[in-house]
């Protein structure tokens, strides 16, 4: 369910009859991406910005409707700030670095993320997933118009994937029919539903949990919070398990209930039945518009290699975490940060492709941390056992009052630097457990 707030400039790039299509032989190019979500878009500003040839090819034709992720994080604006993206980001976006945890009534502690002064960019902003995908996408048209050989192809379907030994063939549908393209680097930044890794056979492995989170996104009028992050657990107005609630732009808040796996999704997803939670959570007399709503399960999942000859994926394709901490877009931008530079140096002929199997190998690392700390908010928030939930009353109870016990406390830990202590890139007298290393954030 949503409204037009979220269908913001939807046709980005509509479907336009390219030349390739009227070759008589399939064209061959340096890199083909498969995916033009945020991942895939910062992987063309990447490889652009190197003036490196890169062709998105996107079944859609503009951004996805519906605020989906929202939260991001410092590095990520960092690096969307190397491609020219960031600024504006921030401008829209709404800064927070506050955080407060409540169980039931009261709260149990709060906490700041960025204290310190002096720094560029904020600990995390607030924004809908339009938005910050529109913004990347408008950079690439501006670096089109600068030269950069990049663009991005709507309505191009990939149907089948043939991988040969030093180059990837692709058959692709158009409104206008098939035709066949050819790419020495085929890049899967597919979605966690990847139709790239399901042709090609690869696993994705991992958990599911049995869980189900309500979103609904509410223009409040004449009402407002703090721009802070609000966590309750067990909160006292019964509308769910547990309540988040997040700012947006346009005076947008997220609510995310958890409700339970053994629910009827249809009558969830009812507008009376979701206004009465709203009720319930925000008390009477309250007036608000609901923007757009959904229901959402997750797993923690990846595959076991991201890197198959000249087949290299990223982001959720290759990858998936619960939403607790702000990890799926967040580490998508990280893959493409690490991704980027290594694929320019071998393209260019400045390094051997082996230099590609480090990227498999930091960023594999990277998704079993996420997987990792993603999993242990999960079962913080959501106990598995009668002893677990005692624990976690027990902590929250003593959070209120003992300092030593809120770093027991997980309602989604946020991202921390990723130190690579294993990565073939470090020199063998190099620091082991630097901060040095500490080059990629998860």
């Amino acid at each position: 369910m949503f409204d037009d707030r979220y269908t913001l400039a939807y046709r980005l790039y509509p479907y336009a009859r390219h030349a390739d299509q009227d070759k008589s032989a399939p064209v061959r190019h340096p890199v083909v991406v498969m995916g033009g979500g945020p991942v895939g878009v910062a992987t063309a500003l990447d490889l652009g910005a190197q003036g490196i040839p890169c062709v998105v090819l996107d079944d859609h034709e503009g951004v996805g409707m519906g605020s989906r992720a929202i939260c991001f994080a410092k590095r990520s604006l960092e690096i969307a700030d190397r491609y020219g993206a960031g600024k504006p980001m921030v401008e829209k976006g709404v800064v927070w670095n506050l955080g407060k945890v409540f169980h039931k009534d009261d709260k149990v502690f709060e906490f700041n993320l960025l204290p310190e002064e002096g720094h560029e960019f904020p600990a995390f902003i607030n924004l809908q997933q339009p938005y910050f995908e529109s913004f990347m996408i408008e950079r690439l048209f501006e670096m089109q118009k600068d030269g950069a050989p990049v663009e991005i192809r709507g309505k191009n379907r990939v149907d089948s994937v043939t991988v040969k030994e030093d180059h990837v063939v692709l058959e692709v549908m158009t409104p206008d029919g098939p035709y066949t393209l050819e790419a020495d680097w085929l890049i899967g930044c597919d979605g966690a539903n990847s139709p790239l890794r399901t042709m090609l056979g690869h696993e994705f492995t991992g958990k599911v949990f049995k869980d189900s989170f309500l979103i609904a996104d509410i223009k409040m009028i004449n009402e407002s919070f703090p721009t802070e992050r609000w966590f309750w657990f067990e909160p006292s107005h019964g509308s769910g398990a547990s309540t988040l609630l997040h700012k947006q732009p346009d005076d947008v808040w997220r609510v995310d209930f958890q409700i339970g796996w053994d629910v009827d999704r249809k009558e969830e997803m009812k507008e009376e039945n979701i206004r009465r939670r709203l009720d319930a959570f925000l008390g009477e007399g309250v007036d608000y518009e609901m923007v757009w709503s959904s229901i959402y399960t997750f797993q923690c999942k990846r595959m076991e290699r991201f890197r198959h000859g000249p087949v290299i994926f990223a982001g959720d394709a290759a990858h998936q975490v619960s939403p607790f901490g702000a990890r799926g877009a967040n580490s998508g931008m990280q893959d493409i940060d690490n991704l980027g530079w290594k694929l320019g140096l071998v393209i260019n002929g400045q390094a051997p492709e082996s230099l590609l199997d480090s990227y498999n190998i930091e960023r594999v690392h990277g998704a079993d941390e996420n997987i990792l700390n993603s999993t242990r908010a999960t079962d913080f928030i959501t106990p598995k056992s009668e002893t677990s939930h005692i624990f976690r009353n027990a902590v929250l109870e003593l959070s209120e009052h003992y300092e030593f016990a809120r770093p027991l406390v997980n309602s989604g830990r946020l991202s921390l630097p990723c130190v690579y202590d294993g990565s073939p890139l470090n020199s063998a007298d190099g620091l082991p457990h630097g901060p040095a290393l500490s080059l990629i954030h998860i």
